[in-house]
């Protein structure tokens, strides 16, 4: 047991925080890493109804600002219904959500009255804007399978809210 310890403790010495973050799976091209976070944020704008739903897309990397692997990202804004409590609106979506096969996880803790979902290997977490309190956010990140080397890409967003509908 001694030697297995200490096998243990040498090997977590020589490991570096990057060996952590590995891809789920086999690889995927730059296409269906869009094409991941693009569908399930058009399913929660369609499953949620959500109102003047605007989205952006960026690549990022998993581990550092530059190594690969990378997700697909997604911020998507909408406008919160006037009569309704935020509380409220947040709850029945999520209701909505899990009935098509999203599960809840446990709330964000940066952001009050958010919730947490995931399905498919992507995760979303959708929040009241605090800057904009008629606003609401969706945060929609997918899995870390994009091995491409991205490293000299210039990172912008893509305006994919015509995608959404």
């Amino acid at each position: 047991m001694v030697t297995g310890g200490a096998f243990l403790a040498i090997d977590r010495l020589h490991s570096s925080t990057a060996d952590s973050v590995e891809h789920a799976g086999p690889a995927a091209t730059d296409a269906q890493t869009q094409t991941e976070v693009v569908e399930l944020a058009s399913d929660i704008v369609a499953i949620a109804g959500l109102h003047q739903a605007t989205a952006g897309y960026l690549l990022m990397s998993c581990k550092d600002r530059d190594d690969p692997p990378y997700q697909g990202a997604v911020y998507l804004n909408f406008l919160l219904p006037a009569d309704i409590s935020a509380d409220e609106y947040f709850r029945t979506i999520t209701a909505s959500m899990v009935g098509h096969g999203w599960r809840e996880g446990l709330p964000p803790n940066q952001h009050l009255l958010g919730r947490n979902l995931s399905k498919d290997g992507v995760n979303a977490i959708l929040y009241p804007d605090s800057d904009s309190p008629r606003h609401g956010v969706a945060r929609i990140y997918g899995q870390c399978r994009d091995m491409t080397n991205h490293r000299n890409d210039s990172t912008a967003w893509i305006d994919i809210t015509d995608r959404l509908h």
